[in-house]
């Protein structure tokens, strides 16, 4: 991986409204979740907003919990949020979505970026970047399953 990011999209036949209510609502997460570390949250089913905290249960080997904060929104077009753990110690790559309406749907762009990540060095040069590249595509294929059925 030469960039601080992967993205990676796919036009989904529903409205941005429709793709962003999920997107923006983290207790739904696992539904979705194509890489499949995302167990779910404690948090109760509402929309994020700029600057909403939330926490995840994740797994990948052990379990574990993440601390995100949304950093990047904008209503029905684009969600971000910077992941850490250990009680910030590790992380703070961002997850990024941006939705832009089509012709036959949305065009759905999701984005992992390290640019900012505590462990940019280690997450460029091992497995963790195809990885997450396969996880995003499959994510982006749920959603559409979700979505268009």
């Amino acid at each position: 991986m030469t960039s601080d990011t992967i993205t990676v999209e796919r036009t989904i036949k529903a409205p941005a409204a429709d793709i962003f209510a999920l997107l923006s609502d983290a207790a739904k997460h696992a539904e979705f979740d194509g890489s499949g570390t995302v167990r779910g949250t404690k948090q109760p089913s509402r929309p994020l907003s700029l600057g909403t905290k939330f926490g995840m249960s994740m797994h990948m080997g052990v379990g574990y919990t993440t601390s995100n904060e949304v950093v990047e929104f904008e209503q029905d077009r684009r969600i971000a949020w910077r992941t850490t753990g250990a009680k910030g110690l590790v992380g703070g790559r961002i997850w990024r979505y941006e939705l832009e309406p089509v012709a036959d749907g949305t065009l759905v762009k999701e984005t992992w970026d390290v640019s900012k990540d505590k462990q940019k060095f280690f997450l460029k040069r091992s497995k963790m970047a195809p990885k997450a590249k396969s996880g995003m595509r499959k994510t982006l294929e749920r959603l559409a399953e979700t979505l268009e059925s």
